[in-house]
């Protein structure tokens, strides 16, 4: 009876020291201004949607300092959606540093608008191509009421985006990820498509051919009287031609841009972003 109550001890010194833990994570967030990195306020997640959301959230911001948050709200309140994501962003103190790095992810169902509020190093990681490739990503799933998913994608692709900017490599317009490529797929379609239009091909000519004979020599197909030219004339065929490309002039910054990314200010901050409907 002693062992069990031993390990009845140990196991509830553990579980309060977990309780212990959370709240002193919690205080700790709470103490730094920062609020929570999931606000689901149009109660879009379920409970156990919504903290796996959090946790993923917060370990990926962590290890790569610059926040990633999820909002979602019934309405703008009259704001844009460009307004209201930079204003919740700055009045709750998200941002790692003291540019505030990082981007928020705005839901508002009242005109089904979404915005991402880039800030800081989250302008440079997340340029306007950026942006729009990562839109197309997550729109699928957030046109289907798949919101949980939606806001997953958004959070596996931030952290990509993160990782290769902080290569050196930015995903940009000129550096965009592309979807893997099967070989082995294009190679039988293009072989079965190849079979398929010569099989039509030779088809349609062997039926033109059905009053034709086979000869054993060439002789039938010559005249008797031999060959005799009755006009002569030269026909100019081609000519070779090269051209070399005129150098395009470089493209100057303009002001009010951070990288390939468009800037606007809010609340007397920079910010960057793109939006739409869903």
């Amino acid at each position: 009876m002693r062992v069990k109550y031993k390990w009845l001890a140990v196991l509830l010194t553990l579980l309060l020291s977990t309780v212990s833990a959370g709240a002193v994570t919690a205080d700790a967030a709470e103490a730094s201004g920062r609020g929570p990195r999931v606000v689901d306020r149009a109660d879009l997640l379920g409970d156990y949607e919504e903290e796996d959301l959090s946790a993923e959230l917060d370990e990926i911001s962590v290890r790569q300092q610059a926040d990633l948050v999820v909002v979602t709200v019934d309405s703008l309140e009259g704001a844009s959606a460009a307004d209201y994501a930079d204003d919740f962003y700055d009045n709750n103190g998200y941002g790692f540093g003291e540019e505030r790095d990082g981007i928020l992810f705005l839901i508002s169902m009242e005109e089904r608008d979404w915005y991402l509020s880039t800030s800081g190093y989250g302008i440079t990681a997340f340029t306007d191509a950026g942006l729009e490739y990562l839109s197309e990503k997550f729109l699928p799933s957030l046109s289907d009421g798949d919101y949980a998913e939606a806001f997953h994608i958004f959070a596996e692709q931030c952290d990509d985006y993160l990782t290769q900017a902080r290569a050196g490599t930015p995903y940009d317009a000129d550096h965009i990820p592309t979807e893997p490529f099967s070989h082995v797929g294009a190679l039988l379609i293009a072989v079965v498509v190849g079979f398929v239009t010569a099989l039509i091909a030779t088809g349609t000519m062997r039926l033109q051919l059905h009053s034709v004979g086979s000869e054993a020599g060439a002789d039938g197909y010559m005249k008797k009287s031999g060959l005799r030219l009755t006009r002569e004339h030269e026909l100019f065929l081609y000519r070779s031609v090269t051209r070399t490309e005129r150098p395009k002039p470089q493209k100057s910054s303009t002001p009010g841009s951070a990288g390939s990314s468009r800037t606007h200010t809010s609340s007397g901050r920079t910010h960057g972003g793109r939006g739409g409907k869903f």
